[in-house]
């Protein structure tokens, strides 16, 4: 891991700077000034002690070119710290003005196709924009200079989630810009040729002015995957640049405050290599909303999971989520009684310690009119509202009862996530385009909990070495590195579970040889004790074929099958096709599931994909202590020896528990049982109790 920034989290405004910080972005200037005052009445009311400004305000602060005007941002400030309610404070550059798209159409981005990404809507700039850089970090700079002293601004917020609408360009200066980052990596022209695969397609370059970007190519052309994959990586890098440009920018003349963007990290989306980024900020945030359906609550932690391990087990920051209802997706559902509570003490349930929304008051206008807010159209005598000011309670309790600077207690077993993996998965040039690497990481997850065990979500960078267990769902790309780490793991004692599309390309998608998986030339199939020799997929596609197939363990695969052709003596077969499905396409007793010894350690085999049941019921075969799967339980615990005992239900019906130890702090939509220490959560429940040991 590289060199990270140290932790800094940002003071209240508070008699000692503490407490779980709780509000949201605040965008006055969409509003008449007169309403400022009426919006902290309503945040006062709500318990809201830190808001994020300015984030698309650009504009207003600088109405023409060189003209920069603060006494509105003055203003806004100074009513808001008098109120006791810190700033994020942003450098404002999401949305550039429309005056500096007139004057410099050149900043605007280009899509594969050679098109104009046009002004109007969010990040409409290249991040390889000499021009664009220039007119941001003076931004910055006016910025910093003018609030390096306020006290009332406790940290930066940088940008606004990076790579929303230019996480790809194609323009000139990305092309240039990546024929440098490819030079810088490969040193020379032959090990980008070699890295890249050229010979195949007389794709050779001479130079790195013959470097291309994988622009359109045709109808069902299929881009070089290797190129991709480094330009998926240059696209992370560009922006990450602009970030650090940005923060530097003002840490020169303001560096006493934290510094932060926000991540955007749910299971649908993990735009950037949040690995690399999470080294760069003060403290590491997030925007998270919630995905609709049974998956609601599991997503949300297993999202949460990995945020938890960027932030190196240190309190994180939940920078924006929705009080109920977006406006962005195909179905806009909105939440039920109790699940604004819910998500975001389940949040804190999982190591954060702020709790913000996008937005304080729901807008009139715009492209985000009908996205839920902390104060929505309906006003104050709302139920959102009402259930605003609740949550504001709750957390301010949780601040005086000291949850505020504990730590997230890890789990034994690692789920762990690769942001290039994931990238790899989206090519058009694998054996099955139905992968997807995240989603594997969530099925994981979420079929742990069915069985009763909650697992903890690390990238593949990080130390994970303290771990009884690490599983590896479709971490479709190992190195040689990697590899060896994973079986170092295994002898000297651990358990790793490898999954079925896992290690079969290198870092730069070239496919080990000898049978799969390939990685560490071989060591993975060493470690594992099998060898397959070709991949089965299954797809309703193939019309009259079999488009499933059974084990028997009872788990059922629907899309990939290794056809395993041979084991180690020493090799367990845990579960086999079979089945008339299995006998018709030759698979019928081949090895599905295996356990094999190494050094101390043992290296379990899943050659087939596994839906949550299977997952679950497969949890026994991996000697994974299991609990009652109804209720997540974390810990966070302080360095006096306090901890906070959290309890979720998951399930849609009450679970009764009894010999809770500790005091409740909060129990919302808990009953009391006949005896101490005995609870009925309900649906939507979240119960937390504080003990010290």
């Amino acid at each position: 891991m590289a060199a990270r920034r140290p932790f800094q989290w940002p003071a209240l405004l508070t008699r000692d700077g503490r407490g779980i910080a709780y509000g949201g972005d605040y965008n006055p200037d969409q509003w008449p000034e007169s309403m400022v005052d009426e919006d902290i009445r309503l945040m006062r009311e709500a318990h809201v002690n830190t808001v994020a400004l300015a984030i698309f305000s650009w504009d207003k602060i600088e109405p023409q070119e060189g003209e920069f005007t603060f006494d509105w941002l003055d203003a806004v400030i100074s009513k808001l710290g008098e109120a006791g309610i810190a700033v994020d404070l942003a450098s404002a550059t999401a949305s550039a003005p429309m005056w500096l798209y007139v004057k410099h159409p050149e900043v605007l981005p280009q899509d594969k196709y050679g098109h104009t990404v046009n002004a109007g809507s969010r990040q409409s700039w290249q991040p390889t924009s000499p021009v664009f850089k220039e007119y941001a970090l003076t931004l910055c700079r006016k910025l910093a200079e003018h609030y390096k002293n306020n006290p009332y601004v406790t940290a930066w917020h940088m940008g606004n989630e990076y790579g929303w609408n230019n996480r790809y360009d194609y323009s000139d200066n990305a092309l240039n810009a990546f024929r440098s980052w490819c030079e810088a990596k490969y040193g020379s022209i032959e090990q980008l040729n070699e890295a890249w695969g050229t010979a195949f397609w007389s794709q050779h370059v001479n130079d790195f002015d013959e470097v291309l970007l994988p622009r359109h190519m045709g109808g069902d052309a299929m881009v070089n995957p290797a190129q991709q994959l480094d330009y998926e990586r240059f696209g992370n890098d560009m922006l990450l640049d602009f970030y650090k440009a940005e923060r530097d920018a003002i840490a020169e003349i303001c560096p006493d405050k934290p510094f932060t963007t926000n991540f955007m990290v749910s299971t649908d989306q993990c735009t950037m290599d949040y690995a690399k980024w999470a080294d760069e900020v003060d403290f590491v945030s997030n925007d998270h909303y919630f995905h609709e359906g049974e998956s609601h609550v599991d997503e949300l932690l297993c999202s949460d999971a990995l945020m938890d391990s960027l932030a190196l087990g240190k309190p994180w920051y939940v920078m924006e989520h929705s009080t109920s209802s977006v406006q962005w997706k195909p179905l806009n559902a909105r939440k039920r009684h109790g699940e604004l509570m819910r998500d975001a003490l389940a949040h804190v349930a999982m190591g954060a310690d702020a709790i913000n929304f996008f937005q304080w008051r729901q807008s009139a206008s715009g492209a985000e009119a009908f996205h839920s807010a902390m104060l929505p159209h309906a006003g104050e005598d709302s139920k959102i509202f009402r259930g605003v000011c609740e949550l504001g309670e709750a957390l301010h309790t949780l601040s005086e009862a000291g949850l505020q600077g504990t730590e997230l207690q890890h789990a034994d077993t690692a789920i762990l996530f690769s942001a290039e993996s994931e990238w790899a998965t989206r090519s058009q040039t694998l054996p099955s385009m139905k992968l997807n690497h995240w989603h594997d990481v969530r099925d994981w997850y979420r079929g742990l909990l069915d069985a009763g065990h909650r697992a903890d979500v690390v990238p593949l960078a990080y130390d994970w070495n303290n771990y009884q267990t690490i599983i590896l769902p479709t971490v479709l790309i190992l190195s040689d590195h990697d590899a060896q780490r994973i079986a170092n793991f295994v002898q000297a004692g651990g358990t790793v579970v490898i999954g079925y599309a896992t290690g079969i390309i290198d870092e730069h998608f070239r496919v080990g040889l000898g049978g799969y998986p390939g990685a560490g030339q071989g060591l993975l199939r060493e470690m594992l004790g099998i060898r397959s020799e070709e991949f089965n997929i299954l797809g309703d596609e193939a019309e009259g074929e079999p488009n499933a197939m059974t084990l028997t363990n009872g788990c059922t695969s629907k899309l990939w099958q290794n056809d395993v052709t041979s084991i180690a003596a020493n090799t367990t077969v845990i579960a086999s096709y079979a089945g008339a499905e299995a006998f018709d396409w030759e698979l019928d007793a081949v090895p599905a599931v295996t356990s094999h010894p190494y050094g101390s350690g043992t290296a379990i085999y899943v050659g087939c994909d596994l839906d949550r049941q299977g997952i679950a019921l497969l949890a026994e075969s991996l000697g994974i202590e299991v609990d009652d799967s109804r209720v997540v339980h974390t810990i966070r615990r302080a360095v006096d020896g306090t901890r906070f005992d959290c309890y979720l239900n998951r399930d849609r019906q009450p679970v009764s528990m009894i010999n809770i130890d500790g005091e409740p702090v909060i129990a919302y939509r808990c009953t009391n049982g006949s005896t101490r220490g005995e609870y009925v959560l309900h649906r939507n429940s979240i119960l937390i109790t504080k003990r010290v040991e």
